[in-house]
């Protein structure tokens, strides 16, 4: 589904690698060795149903926070709260619901209190999304030593003596992860000190792109970890972390029956459809919904009437009335120079959006421009001017500007629907892909004059009142 969705990885990679194993227990060592991991006895949450220590993934519970009542144990689905197992009300095995006691057993903590003044120093700076940073800062109020290992066969070992039967817990060697996948990726290419041009250099731009319920792992308990380091790891730069993504205002769940097959999906819309909608409705600050009928009306009113018929218009127009060519651009009015900076002001902001994670942001604008597309053909009447040679050269460079609007859309939406984008880049008569250039060398080159246009194409089919009612009536019956 990922090659479907034309979603690549340049290195896919899991904590499984020879190199992760190693690079954990050196990160515990250099935080034990630099005081921030203490040993203490605890109680625990102990089934005696299995007769063993429970992981927090095997345990539900009530929610401290928000009392939702199918909270993990370690954190909230509903709210995003992160907290310890023995904080939830009414623990029960998820194995065999069955109610947890609580049991003594040895473990050791990380003490993230002793980290809080050098967070908040380094967070208040941060140019992060409110819901992360607000998320964050309150985290950190209420820091305290939290336990980094569990009793269980599997994990990675403590490297101290007489912890058998003691594993770091999965929440503390998950980020190292990243470390040792770039460890991982750069012994694939044959250069096994790559990877310390990046974790070590305090030039690299480091992102985390993640969902809500993992911000603290993100802003609060990774960086600490690094800041207890011997090695000088860079700190992570931004976190767009995203909101919850629902289905009809409900949680996507396959046990409940209320999710979308992609099979079947694919089987009856595109690809480049659901990547505008999931993009144009991206939960970046609030949680946001995927409703068939929203999905319907983005699908026919913006990408196919507003988006879609601005390219088939003006392209159908140039192959009968330019002879098929980019037409040159003569002298402009005030309207035709309005329509070109207005390009040009698109151009830049959307590459702001882009720059910082705002997809939505995105969306609007390259519709926005489409739309100002439209709205300009519509003025200018070029069906009009093509009638008289004398008002022939003001058709012309109405057409040469929409022409290099869309060569515009077709960059600047690329990374949404690219698909589509790839299509219109030919059918301008390009002959690159258009992944492999560059963004600013487009920008600056407008199309060249007399170069031929291919045949226009329908890029999105119009989705059908009957088709979002079967959806509809398919999510309901759990089918």
């Amino acid at each position: 589904m990922f090659v479907t969705l034309n979603i690549s990885f340049d290195h896919f990679s899991r904590t499984t690698p020879k190199e992760h194993i190693p690079l954990v227990q050196k990160f515990f060592l250099d935080l034990y060795n630099n005081g921030f991991v203490e040993e203490k006895i605890e109680e625990h949450l102990y089934s005696e149903e299995e007769d063993k220590f429970l992981a927090d993934r095997y345990v539900l519970g009530t929610c401290p926070k928000c009392s939702f009542e199918k909270a993990r144990g370690d954190e909230c689905p509903k709210c995003g709260a992160s907290f310890d197992a023995k904080d939830l009300k009414n623990p029960v095995s998820r194995l065999s619901n069955k109610p947890l006691t609580l049991k003594k057993s040895k473990h050791w903590y990380m003490r993230f209190d002793k980290f809080k003044d050098k967070l908040l120093k380094w967070v208040k700076d941060k140019k992060w999304k409110p819901n992360v940073l607000h998320f964050t800062l309150s985290y950190i109020e209420d820091l305290k030593a939290r336990a980094i290992t569990r009793d269980s066969k599997w994990g990675v070992p403590i490297p101290l003596p007489d912890t058998e039967g003691k594993v770091l817990y999965v929440w503390f060697d998950a980020p190292i992860g990243y470390i040792s996948a770039t460890q991982d990726w750069s012994n694939h290419i044959n250069q096994p000190d790559k990877w310390k041009e990046y974790w070590l250099d305090k030039n690299t731009k480091f992102v985390n792109f993640i969902g809500k319920d993992n911000i603290p792992f993100h802003t609060v308990f990774f960086p600490a970890m690094i800041m207890g380091q011997n090695e000088p790891y860079v700190l992570v730069d931004d976190v767009p972390a995203n909101e919850f993504f629902l289905l009809e205002g409900k949680q996507f769940s396959k046990t409940d029956k209320w999710y979308i097959d992609l099979d079947d999906f694919f089987s009856k819309y595109s690809v480049d459809q659901i990547r505008y909608f999931l993009a144009a409705n991206a939960p970046e600050t609030a949680d946001s919904e995927f409703t068939w009928k929203e999905f319907q009306n983005r699908c026919n009113a913006e990408l196919l009437g507003k988006f879609g018929n601005f390219v088939h218009r003006i392209l159908v127009f140039a192959k009968k009335n330019t002879d098929g060519k980019v037409p040159p651009i003569h002298e402009m009015d005030d309207v035709d120079s309005a329509f070109l900076k207005t390009i040009e002001e698109k151009s830049k902001e959307i590459y702001e959006a882009y720059e910082h994670f705002h997809l939505r942001k995105a969306c609007q604008i390259f519709m926005e421009l489409a739309h100002a597309g439209n709205v300009y053909f519509d003025h200018k009447k070029p069906w009009v001017l093509a009638k008289d040679e004398k008002t022939k050269p003001q058709m012309e460079t109405a057409i040469a500007l929409c022409l290099n609007c869309i060569k515009t859309l077709a960059l600047i939406s690329f990374p949404v629907f690219p698909d589509s984008c790839q299509k219109i880049w030919q059918m301008l008569g390009q002959k690159t892909v258009l992944t492999n250039q560059n963004w600013r060398d487009i920008l600056a080159a407008p199309l060249a004059v007399g170069q031929e246009i291919n045949e226009p194409k329908t890029l999105f089919k119009k989705i059908e009142d009957e088709q979002i009612e079967k959806e509809l009536e398919k999510l309901k019956s759990g089918k």
